[in-house]
């Protein structure tokens, strides 16, 4: 579980979770903190945790996440919150920077992984 424990990962959460507080309490913050900082950090902490989760039930530090499920989990992410979500709630809006910004910290992710945890 070192990957919960890990710096680096602890403070992607905080950052997440501090923008999470700022908007549910309406405190003013640039607009491009509130649209694409989170989108940002998704990849990187749903795969971190995904991570974390395969190494507990492997019971091995030494498993990685391969490339092609971090573009595989990206796009289910990309489609399930910029495609699908937006057809079916009015509070989800579709669009292609928030796609580009997954995709983005999924790549982080993948190279930084090993390095990392």
């Amino acid at each position: 579980m070192k990957i919960l424990k890990n710096h680096i990962f602890l403070i992607l959460c905080f950052f997440a979770f501090l923008i999470y507080l700022a908007n549910k309490f309406s405190l003013p913050l640039p607009n491009w903190v509130y649209f694409y900082v989170n989108d940002l950090l998704c990849m990187p902490i749903v795969l971190g945790l995904s991570l974390a989760i395969l190494r507990f039930i492997k019971k091995t530090e030494s498993i990685y996440v391969p490339l092609g499920i971090i573009l595989l989990m990206t796009a289910y992410y990309a489609f399930y919150f910029e495609w699908l979500m937006p057809q079916l709630h009015t509070r989800y809006t579709g669009d292609l920077i928030d796609v580009f910004l997954y995709y983005f910290g999924a790549i982080l992710f993948f190279f930084f992984q090993k390095k990392l945890f």
